[in-house]
C-alpha cells in the first residue's frame, strides 16, 4: 500500500482539523453534555431538576449556545475531512461525510428541545392551569428527548468517524496505528449507541 501525498489544499485543510477545529469542537462539547447537563439534570427527580434548571437558566442556556458552536464547527470539520480525504477514495468520503451532517442535524434537533425545556418552566400565566408536576414532567420528557436525539446521533458519529479513520488509514498521511485505533474506537462508539437504543436497560 503505497502512502499518499498531500497537496496544498488537502495540507490546510488538514491543519483546520488538527489545531483549531476538533479543539473547539470537543471542549464545547464537554460543556454542553456533561459540565451543564450533569450539573442540572438530577436522574429520576424532575422537581430537582427542574429547580436547578430554573435557579441556572443561564447557565442552562450557556449549554444550549455551546452546543450549537460545536455543532456548527463540525460542519467545517466534515467539510475540511472530505477535502483531505476526497483523493482517496470520493465515494467513501462523500458518504462519511453525509453521515456527518445528517448526525449534526439531529444533534441540532436535539438541541432544540432543550427550549421546550424552558419555555415550560418559563413561569408564564398561560402555564399555570398545567400545575407544578405536569410541567415538571414535560421538563424531563424534553431533557429525556434531548438524550435520545444525542443518542441517535452518536450513532451516525460513529458511522462518520470510522469511514473518516478507514481513510486516514488507507491514505497514510498519518500512523497507521493511531488511524486504526480511531476505527475500532470509533465502530464501539457507534455500536455501543446502537446498544442502548436496542437495550435501555444497559444505561441503568
Amino acid at each position: 500500500m503505497t502512502v499518499q501525498t498531500a497537496d496544498e489544499t488537502q495540507r490546510k485543510a488538514a491543519t483546520i482539523v488538527g489545531a483549531r477545529l476538533s479543539r473547539c469542537a470537543h471542549s464545547g462539547g464537554l460543556c454542553g453534555e456533561f459540565y451543564v447537563l450533569g450539573r442540572l439534570v438530577v436522574s429520576n427527580n424532575a422537581a430537582q431538576t427542574a429547580l436547578n434548571i430554573v435557579a441556572h437558566e443561564r447557565l442552562f442556556r450557556l449549554g444550549i449556545a455551546s452546543n450549537l458552536a460545536v455543532f456548527a464547527v463540525d460542519v467545517a470539520l466534515i467539510a475540511a475531512l472530505y477535502l483531505v480525504l476526497k483523493p482517496i477514495d470520493p465515494i467513501l468520503a462523500l458518504l462519511a461525510a453525509g453521515w456527518g451532517l445528517i448526525e449534526t442535524a439531529i444533534l441540532v434537533v436535539a438541541a432544540c428541545s432543550d427550549f421546550a425545556v424552558l419555555r415550560v418552566l418559563s413561569g408564564a400565566a398561560y402555564l399555570v392551569p398545567f400545575g407544578d408536576d405536569r410541567l415538571q414532567a414535560l421538563a424531563s420528557l424534553s431533557i429525556g428527548g434531548h438524550r435520545a436525539g444525542y443518542n441517535v446521533g452518536l450513532v451516525f458519529a460513529g458511522l462518520r468517524s470510522t469511514a473518516f479513520c478507514y481513510l486516514w488509514f488507507k491514505s497514510g498521511f498519518i500512523p497507521r496505528a493511531l488511524a486504526a485505533w480511531g476505527v475500532v474506537a470509533s465502530l464501539l462508539m457507534g455500536m455501543c449507541s446502537f446498544a442502548f437504543i436496542m437495550f435501555p436497560e444497559l444505561r441503568r
